[in-house]
């Protein structure tokens, strides 16, 4: 039932739909939360510790909204998560909160364990106490939608293929590894329990507010600053990339429509290699940006030491997604690059905020290879 005429049966009447979204104030969780609260039809409440990359810029059109709250807290928190649920009273469960740099994982894997596997049981253990205590009449419009990736998969050759929901795992870095071992979990707290849990696993992400440490935020900045455009080993890295509000989308079509007990891969079909993605930026910043001293951007890119067991390809077949939930992407992955260039041009305060916060005022460059021990990003 679409999320504009779903309504819970409530203690006084229909109530609106009340969703809990953990990791809300991070890239992909924010959007979520104000794609819900812009609808007016639905109550959220968000979970997030406020780690390094937790921004509450990034909800600050939600946080006056009284369909909004935040509960700063950490997901490992089972007490506090308990309490959470009975108070708020859930419809849908979004389980985002996630450690999610591949780069970070290789330096300090134990935060990856405590916050993806640790957090991912202890959320599951706390849904499951709630949905068991609901009254009948309930308990079937309950959701759980665990939020994953593809590079549990592993990585594919540049000669084709694509990941499916049939695809052996396969995770290859740290931080994949733990968040393989929490779609076990997820998998099996719906097979053992009955737990109404859905997997989805997506590819790379891109757009408004996110972190600058990653791929795209990071050749951008970087190139504005007149800073070496980091790419790792000889670019031919290949990704597929989906806008996070395609990737929004998909989430609640998956939890309008989806089948409990299903995994649904989400893709928009826009596979580039790294290195041609940074020129493709490069050259946009020489349109949108024809004053500035660093034209031609290309100049920038600069080739650095590829990272321990770096994956060489990742592809998405979201043809489940596709037949069985109508979804499709809405813009073509061009249109969607230059948006979020002109995004990040237009907010230059938010992230020369987060590089000063974050990174001690540090140029971009010389701020992540400090912090990772190498440069560049995912």
């Amino acid at each position: 039932m679409p999320m504009s005429s779903r309504l819970s049966a409530g203690r006084d009447g229909p109530r609106p739909l009340h969703v809990l979204v953990t990791g809300g104030c991070g890239f992909i969780g924010s959007a979520v939360v104000r794609h819900l609260v812009r609808s007016g039809r639905t109550d959220v409440l968000n979970i997030d510790k406020l780690t390094y990359a937790g921004d509450l810029a990034s909800v600050s059109e939600a946080a006056g909204s009284p369909r909004y709250r935040l509960c700063t807290a950490d997901v490992c928190d089972g007490k506090t998560v308990g309490e959470e649920f009975e108070s708020f009273q859930p419809d849908w469960v979004i389980h985002l909160a996630a450690e999610s740099h591949v780069d970070r994982s290789i330096d300090a894997p134990a935060a990856f364990v405590q916050t993806n596997v640790v957090g991912t049981f202890m959320l599951l253990e706390a849904a499951l106490r709630y949905w068991q205590q609901l009254p009948d009449a309930r308990k079937p419009s309950f959701r759980f939608l665990h939020v994953s990736t593809d590079e549990v998969y592993g990585s594919l050759p540049l000669g084709g293929g694509a990941f499916t929901e049939d695809s052996t795992y396969a995770p290859n870095s740290p931080y994949a590894a733990s968040k393989a071992a929490a779609d076990h979990l997820a998998r099996a707290w719906h097979r053992t329990y009955g737990l109404p849990v859905m997997i989805s696993n997506c590819s790379n992400n891109f757009g408004p507010f996110q972190f600058p440490e990653k791929l795209i935020p990071t050749a951008i900045i970087a190139a504005l600053e007149g800073e070496a455009v980091p790419v790792y080993g000889d670019g031919s890295n290949t990704r597929d990339w989906l806008h996070v509000d395609e990737h929004v989308r998909a989430l609640l079509a998956i939890l309008e429509r989806g089948r409990p007990g299903m995994t649904y891969l989400i893709g928009a079909r826009a596979e580039t290699s790294n290195l041609a993605l940074v020129r493709a930026i490069c050259r946009l910043l020489d349109e949108l940006v024809p004053g500035s001293a660093s034209r031609p951007h290309e100049q920038l890119v600069t080739f650095v030491p590829d990272r321990p067991g770096h994956d060489l390809r990742y592809a998405i077949d979201p043809t489940r997604l596709c037949k069985e939930l109508d979804w499709r992407p809405q813009e073509s992955f061009p249109s969607a690059l230059r948006k979020t260039i002109q995004w990040y041009l237009d907010h230059r305060e938010w992230w020369r905020r987060i590089r000063h916060e974050k990174y001690g005022g540090e140029r971009l460059g010389l701020a992540v290879e400090r912090a990772l021990g190498r440069m560049g990003a995912k």
